[in-house]
């Protein structure tokens, strides 16, 4: 047999459960725990920042101010073990994974907040951790240490101090892989996501090196809302819309929702059980549409990781696409970031590469058949015509040609090679994308086409002379 190289990588694995009601009230407590932990943590900090910050007015010296609280996950933990006596003489009824679950969300979220302060931390600012409450938060609870496996049936997992919890579904894919020693837990999750509970096994797996079916292919892919994906070859993927189609249940249930007595706040009101059970529909039915989208995309970049050695996608600004009113929903639903993301660790475990094209490479504008760029061109106008060699296409499949003759100039060592504004690189300016065709200019005399199956390895574009 081929030796085969073999990486580890991390992985999890979801099951959802099927909890007793005494298992459901347990977990709740063990989640109740951990925002209790992270509440109080939170208390403290905030009232040791405002307190230094008044002696500062006072006129006191830096050295003479109350001291400090540590932010890290062993300075929140020395302080909770000394006060939790006091503030939860309940503790020994939980795990104490579960307030290390509380302490450890908010020393990653204090850190994340002071490195956006420092400038060290990319992406939007992050704000200051917030208290987390009951009904808002969603509960959850991890464990890292104890007695966490999956039983010999694969139809129930042991975890601490929950014991013995049914799953749902056979768990015999990571039963197979902890079988034969190239799988390791390294935590569980417990959580409820829409009405239901899952347990999530973060695992250290050893995966064995593959290959694509067609290493040596390309295929560029070009998001949209009209088609999901259009893909060099002609192949069109439909934008399922689960969105859309849920709208008039989600309306409905809106509106049945909004007729029941909810919480008030201000009054200290309750809300009521008919409220309760409308919510929980509600949240059922968006978990549904969530599912539907997940699965529909894991198949798609599932086949596309197997099947392709090369695959281009667009840096798509999806944070500002989303400004558009218009389109915001319909953005939102086909879930461009989520695919992006699959596409690049599912490259990377399957042998193949993710090239990302410059976020200003104009795959649209640009003709696959001689290189010609418009300088305008309306989101309305669904076909391409370009006015020097007269190619009649479509929009989104030109764009998709351009993309995978973009795979040579944006070859690189690592499994995703990203070209957008702050990446590792960007774009060369060997391409089309840095000149624009004037009026009264002629064609270059060789120009690349792109071939109908996606084998673009070899293809260039040359310019107009």
């Amino acid at each position: 047999m081929e030796h085969r190289d073999r990486r580890s990588v991390t992985q999890a694995y979801r099951f959802a459960l099927d909890l007793t009601s005494a298992q459901q009230r347990a977990v709740l407590a063990h989640a109740g725990a951990a925002r209790v932990a992270h509440n109080w943590a939170l208390a403290r900090v905030k009232a040791v920042m405002d307190q230094r910050a008044a002696e500062r007015t006072y006129g006191i010296g830096e050295a003479d101010l109350t001291r400090t609280q540590g932010w890290s996950l062993p300075a929140l933990r020395r302080a909770w073990n000394a006060a939790k006596g006091d503030v939860a003489p309940w503790w020994t009824g939980c795990s104490k994974e579960a307030f290390n679950t509380g302490l450890d969300a908010l020393a990653r979220a204090l850190k994340n907040w002071s490195d956006s302060r420092l400038s060290k931390r990319a992406g939007r600012p992050v704000g200051f951790p917030r208290f987390k409450s009951r009904r808002r938060s969603t509960p959850s609870v991890r464990f890292t240490t104890g007695a966490i496996r999956v039983e010999p049936d694969r139809k129930h997992v042991v975890l601490p101090r929950l014991g013995r919890l049914k799953l749902h579904e056979s768990a015999r894919k990571l039963a197979r892989r902890l079988e034969a020693g190239t799988a390791r837990v390294v935590s569980a999750t417990v959580r409820r996501d829409g009405g239901r509970w899952y347990v999530s096994f973060t695992c250290a797996v050893e995966r064995v090196g593959r290959m694509p079916a067609r290493p040596g292919a390309t295929v560029g892919v070009d998001l949209g809302v009209k088609y999901l994906a259009v893909l060099s070859t002609g192949e069109l993927q439909p934008n399922p819309r689960y969105l859309d189609a849920a709208a008039r249940r989600l309306r409905r249930l809106g509106r049945h929702a909004s007729r029941r007595i909810g919480p008030d706040r201000r009054t200290g009101r309750r809300a009521s059980k008919r409220w309760e059970r409308a919510r929980a529909q509600l949240g059922r039915a968006h978990a549904r549409v969530a599912n539907l989208r997940r699965d529909g995309l894991h198949k798609l970049t599932t086949r596309l990781a197997r099947e392709y050695g090369t695959i281009v996608v667009e840096d798509l600004n999806v944070s500002g696409m989303l400004r558009n009113r218009r389109l915001a929903r319909h953005i939102a639903d086909a879930g461009f970031a989520e695919l992006r993301r699959q596409l690049a660790y599912k490259t990377s475990w399957n042998g193949g590469r993710l090239a990302v094209a410059d976020r200003w490479y104009p795959s649209s504008k640009t003709c696959s058949g001689c290189g010609a760029v418009k300088t305008k061109l309306a989101l309305s106008e669904r076909t391409y015509t370009c006015t020097i060699c007269g190619l009649v296409l479509d929009r989104d499949a030109n764009a998709a040609r351009n993309l995978a003759a973009l795979a040579v100039t944006v070859a690189g060592s690592g499994p995703e090679t990203r070209n957008g504004r702050g990446a590792d690189r960007k774009t060369p300016l060997a391409v089309p994308v840095a000149v624009k065709r004037q009026p009264g200019t002629a064609t270059a005399g060789k120009t690349g086409t792109v071939p109908p199956q996606g084998r673009t390895s070899n293809h260039v574009l040359t310019y107009a002379t």
